[in-house]
């Protein structure tokens, strides 16, 4: 058998493999950017839960030996009050969510950079805040992005992915005694097409449903167009098909044709002023 047919076959096994485990939607509702789709939740919730919390307390545990880890003052308090207007909007895609424990810290940084641990657990940099000089807006359009991460357990479905195809792969080339060579070869094809390109999706999914967000929350939606284009200029751009982000172009453009969908949802919050 020649190294592409059996890399063919490997492929196909490691597919079925995947058909079979199956996919599964989350309870999250669609937004109005947006739609629902179905999700592949192989690892259970309370696995990455566990594995997220114990990440967030490590990460917290050094930069706090490291004095640089803020939890009060007035930059912590402004990222907090935007957080606290933006949570309780979260029952909106998901009823259960509002029951979680969200939690906020400001790690003294340069890295232009924000994270969401499972559950909630929200990380910002003041790399981002200071060096991209953030409005509100813009500081509520990263909370927004990184809150819908949670809620669409993007962290749990990556989990899952990524699990799933490295043993699909890994037997398929078991079970056809492939090479060295061929292992490689599906590997780097996994990388490439599985891994990247799923994880550029989930980003743009996070754009939609945290758009709906910090709209709902009482802050410009166009913020997140003036918020792209800061990163746009931050420079540091690797090629679209290696990129596990969006180009900001691209996220600019979609973001520019979801305006009008959430714009309605903003001025209703500015009526109630």
């Amino acid at each position: 058998m020649t190294l592409s047919s059996r890399f063919i076959r490997s492929s196909l096994i490691a597919a079925t493999m995947l058909g079979l485990l199956g996919g599964c939607a989350t309870s999250t509702k669609s937004s109005v950017a947006g739609t629902n789709r179905s999700q592949f939740l192989l690892v259970s919730a309370e696995q990455v839960n566990t594995a997220s919390l114990q990440f967030y307390a490590e990460q917290n545990t050094e930069a706090r030996k490291k004095g640089a880890l803020i939890t009060s003052g007035a930059e912590y308090n402004r990222v907090h009050a935007i957080m606290q207007r933006i949570v309780p909007h979260v029952g909106v895609f998901r009823e259960d969510a509002t029951s979680w424990k969200w939690e906020l810290v400001l790690i003294d940084d340069q890295t232009v950079n924000a994270h969401v641990m499972a559950g909630g657990k929200i990380t910002f940099y003041t790399g981002l805040i200071r060096r991209m000089q953030l409005t509100d807006d813009e500081i509520a359009a990263v909370m927004g992005h990184e809150i819908a991460h949670a809620l669409r357990e993007h962290t749990r479905e990556k989990v899952s992915q990524d699990q799933a195809a490295t043993l699909a792969v890994n037997i398929g080339g078991a079970l056809l005694g492939a090479g060295q060579t061929a292992m490689q070869i599906a590997g780097l094809t996994k990388t490439l097409g599985l891994d990247l390109p799923f994880s550029r999706h989930m980003e743009s999914e996070a754009d939609e449903f945290g758009l709906e967000l910090a709209a709902r929350a009482g802050y410009n939606p166009k913020a997140s167009i003036t918020l792209w284009e800061k990163m746009g200029k931050q420079g540091g751009s690797v090629p679209k098909f290696l990129s596990t982000h969006p180009p900001s172009e691209d996220r600019i453009k979609k973001l520019t044709v979801l305006q009008p969908k959430v714009q309605p949802l903003y001025e209703a919050t500015i009526g109630k002023k």
